[in-house]
This record gives structure tokens, sequence and C-alpha cells, in this order.
């Protein structure tokens, strides 16, 4: 497992009962993860003081209560990167912290490529990977289906003082996209690809990752420049494995390209503990 241990601003203070506790700068939070299976029998005391904690609804959904008043949003940083965290009505927060040792991944791999590289993200949230990319020197194509994610996206790089980078910020349906740039002849050196597991496109259209990620792997593979130089996969469907994504990335991009694949658990430090709890999969393919 590849652990995030380089957090200042964020902290994994204890996991028990199928929560986190977590420290998101000064804020503390308490919200749910269905592979804590077990209990912490020595529980860590600021289980008593969090601000606020999310409460799954037996309906779907869920919902934050508050143990006092928090400011609506708020900045953490990693490395030269600001981001900007608040709760959300779906758990998040705006960040997935456990991605940092992908964006330090991306971080060197364009740094010592020696020429100018271009990356698509593609799922790509709040821009965390983005950022990462764009500060390495990286131009970068930000996509995502929901225009707030977007917007939120370009907030981060003005709050990381790379508002004037070469960032093109798209709100589109990945599939549809992904067809407009192979006709349009578009290329990429550098591909980052971090799908939901369930989730809907710009007009409705249904997504479920095992359904459509092997046709999605196909048409990044045509969207790649003759000189790539990664692909990076992640998921966060429990049913998909390491060993399964790298699998997949072999049958694709593999089949075009000369790459070494590789896939493994990415996680996070759990302090009370000194143990890791994993957070998802990566699937990498570093090319030749």
């Amino acid at each position: 497992m590849r652990i995030a241990d380089n957090w200042k601003d964020y902290r994994l203070i204890d996991t028990s009962g199928g929560d986190r506790l977590e420290k998101w700068g000064d804020v503390t939070l308490i919200r749910p993860d269905p592979q804590v299976i077990w209990k912490n029998p020595s529980p860590a005391p600021e289980w008593d003081s969090a601000g606020a904690v999310y409460n799954r609804s037996s309906s779907g959904g869920g919902s934050w209560s508050y143990n006092r008043k928090l400011p609506e949003s708020w900045n953490i940083r990693y490395g030269g990167l600001t981001f900007l965290v608040k709760p959300t009505g779906f758990k998040h927060t705006g960040l997935f912290p456990e991605q940092a040792v992908n964006w330090e991944l991306c971080d060197r791999l364009i740094r010592g490529a020696g020429r100018e590289i271009s990356v698509l993200n593609l799922f790509a949230y709040t821009g965390g990977a983005t950022l990462a990319c764009a500060k390495a020197g990286a131009k970068v194509c930000h996509l995502d289906a929901v225009k707030n994610m977007v917007e939120w996206g370009k907030e981060n790089a003005r709050l990381s003082g790379l508002a004037d980078r070469p960032i093109r910020w798209i709100t589109d349906d990945a599939m549809k996209f992904l067809g407009r740039e192979i006709r349009r002849g578009n290329r990429y050196d550098g591909i980052i690809l971090d799908p939901p597991s369930y989730g809907r496109g710009t007009n409705g259209e249904l997504w479920k990752l095992e359904d459509c990620i092997y046709e999605l792997m196909e048409r990044c593979t045509e969207v790649l420049s003759d000189k790539p130089l990664f692909l990076l996969l992640n998921s966060y469907t429990t049913g998909l494995s390491p060993s399964v994504m790298a699998y997949l990335l072999k049958m694709t991009v593999r089949q075009r390209f000369t790459a070494d694949v590789s896939a493994e658990e990415i996680g996070l430090p759990v302090e009370r503990t000194g143990m890791a709890i994993p957070c998802g999969n990566t699937a990498i393919a570093l090319f030749e």
C-alpha cells in the first residue's frame, strides 16, 4: 500500500465503528467509512469533541449534525497547493487526501520528462491532480460532468496561485468528450482517471463503473500521444481489486503501447493505532 503520510493540515486521528475521526485544518469531523468494520477498544478522546458528524439515512444519503458553529468553508494546504474544503451533503469535503501520493507521483514524472507534457484529467472533481500537474509545469485539460465541481477547481487554482497556468476547464460527459477528442486529433502525454462507481453524465447518462470502464479505457488509448508518459486509473469500487485494474490496463493500454503496468492500494495513516487504512486502488501505466 502506498500511504499518503506527508500531510500537515489533514490528520486521520482514529477509525472505529464504521467511522473516521478526521481533522481538516482546525476542524474535526466524523464521517462514515464502510471499510471500518472494527471497533477501537481504546478510542481517541477527540471523538467527544468533534465539530460535526455525518449521519447516514436509511433511505440513502444523509446529513450533518453540528456540535458547534463551524465556518461554511476553510482552506488547507499540501505542499505548495491550497484547497478549499467544506462539508457537503454527500459526506465529502471536496478533497480525497489519500490522492496526495498520486499528486506527488505525477509531479515527479512531469518534472523528470524533460519536455512539455499535456495531461488530461477525467472525472477531475475539485482539481487536486490538475493543480499538481499544472504546478509541475504541464498543460492540463480538467474535465468533470458537474459544473459546481469545475468551479470549485478553479477556486482551488486561484488559491494556489495557479489561475494563470494553461488549464482548460471543461464541464462535459467523459465518454462524449473523448469521442470528440479522437475525431479532432487531440492527444495527451498523460491521462488521469478518477471515475465514480455510479454517476450520471451532463444529460443524465447512467454511469456504472463495471459496465463502462473497458470502453472508457479503449477510448483513452486513442487520445494518448505517440510518446505518452503515464496513465493513472483510480477506483473506489470495492469489487475492483488492484489485480483486476492492472489486468484491464494490460488488455487496453498495453495492447497499443509498451508500458510497465502496476496496481496497488493507496491509503492513509491512522494516528491512534499506527496502522493504515485502504482508501481505494490505483493502477499505473508508465510508458517506455
